[in-house]
């Protein structure tokens, strides 16, 4: 069984669910993993703010609002009244308990509760789309499956556990739908795997019953050797190692969520990236096969803070480093890169939540200085230590480009540079048109 996983654009109206839909029904048995409809979730986020701040009447009028853009898209999604009536039944009762919590006090756990609507209302939504084509359409509730420890990771033994026997309840189904990015924690409470975390789910779902194919659709045809929006001329990558996939999505490549490729490795599941705007386009294929050579893809991630921590006591000592790295870890805080000398030590961060406390915390060893708004250039491909040449191409095309940090040599799929964000367009261009 092949799992599909389709985000908030492809099913962002009655129209596309209704495509998705065609893509889906070609009578082979498939596991549908979706997003909320796009705009959905960051509705819900600002609804969120405004009920921590107490500000009823400006929550209720968004919730208002959205809720009559589903009505909307109801009214043109089915084509019978059974169903026309059923859909205003689902859409009403999800609101009436998103407006519930402007009556009591707001918390974390509510906002959480809030946030999973969007992938509950979009699959029931797309159930009943199928359930009126005469699909056997199955809706499973990721909350009864999908599920985290203690640690916040997910619950791999619980997730196979649970949702096997779900699957194996219906023999005769065609089409399994389920919700992506919503899950339960180990206390039971309605939880999530953060934005994004549709691919995670679709990939957990991949693994946990052995799937043969784990599809996640988007709005672009596969994943490309540069970003589109600040390079002209990039094309799509017909195939990637699961390395190269991971340092691209971590690095940037906004098409595939970080964390998703792990599992999907560990299984030896194939992962496509493929169009829902083009599906006859091969999109590109993550594997655990060898891939040619070379350079594959460039990437950048941006809002990334280097910090420099200068000290005489490294010199011939021992357990400084495990010193620097106890202080980020006791904030939760990873690291990303980092560079040492004998006299000092870089490291970026790409959360800065604890900035302040950090700095606080490494002046206990050294001098610190900090750089804001700086961004990684990530060059990515099949970059075996043997081979020549890969370092001075990159570099030359970054000549002209100041380079603040560069990690090379930590992986054979990798080499990074750090430089200031006005400079992250002509760097994008310049190894764009050196590089390919």
């Amino acid at each position: 069984m092949k799992v599909l996983k389709f985000g908030g654009t492809s099913v962002g109206s009655a129209e596309r669910i209704k495509e998705v839909a065609r893509l889906i029904c070609d009578g082979k048995r498939k596991l549908v993993v979706l997003s909320a409809m796009s705009g959905t979730t960051n509705t819900l986020v600002e609804i969120a703010n405004y009920l921590y701040k107490k500000n009823h009447d400006a929550a209720n009028e968004i919730i208002n609002n959205l809720e009559s853009k589903y009505y909307a898209e109801i009214e043109r999604l089915y084509s019978t009244n059974e169903y026309k009536q059923k859909g205003h039944d689902l859409i009403r009762c999800h609101f009436d308990e998103i407006k519930a919590f402007t009556m009591d006090v707001f918390t974390v756990n509510e906002e959480k509760s809030i946030l999973a609507q969007g992938e509950l209302i979009s699959t029931a939504m797309m159930n009943y789309y199928l359930l009126e084509q005469g699909i056997k359409s199955v809706l499973l509730p990721a909350l009864d499956y999908m599920r985290t420890n203690k640690n916040g990771e997910p619950d791999h033994i619980y997730i196979r556990e649970n949702l096997v026997p779900m699957l194996e309840k219906y023999p005769d189904a065609e089409i399994f739908i389920t919700q992506g990015y919503i899950c339960r924690n180990a206390f039971g409470e309605v939880d999530n795997l953060q934005r994004g975390g549709s691919d995670y789910s679709a990939s957990l779902i991949g693994a946990a019953i052995n799937a043969s194919e784990i599809q996640i659709w988007t709005d672009i045809d596969g994943m490309h050797n540069n970003d589109p929006r600040f390079v002209e001329g990039t094309r799509s990558i017909a195939e990637l190692s699961f390395d190269e996939a991971a340092e691209l999505a971590y690095f940037g490549a906004k098409i595939l969520h970080p964390t998703s490729v792990l599992p999907a490795k560990l299984g030896n599941i194939p992962v496509r990236l493929l169009n829902t705007m083009d599906p006859a386009a091969p999109g590109t294929l993550i594997s655990g096969n060898e891939t040619s050579a070379g350079i594959k893809a460039i990437a950048a991630k941006d809002n990334i803070t280097a910090i420099r921590i200068k000290s005489g006591r490294m010199l011939f000592a021992y357990g400084f480093m495990r010193k620097i790295f106890e202080i980020f870890e006791s904030y939760k805080t990873p690291i990303d890169m980092i560079t040492t000398s004998e006299v000092g030590v870089s490291v970026t961060i790409d959360n800065d939540r604890f900035l302040n406390e950090i700095v606080d915390d490494l002046k206990k060893y050294g001098a610190v200085e900090i750089d804001t708004d700086q961004v990684i250039i990530c060059i990515v491909g099949e970059l075996r230590r043997e081979n020549k040449g890969y370092a001075d191409r990159v570099f030359n095309a970054l000549k002209e480009i100041p380079i603040r940090m560069i990690s090379y040599g930590g992986s054979d799929h990798n080499i990074s540079v750090l430089v200031a964000a006005e400079y992250k367009k002509d760097a994008l261009r310049a190894l764009s048109a050196h590089l390919f």
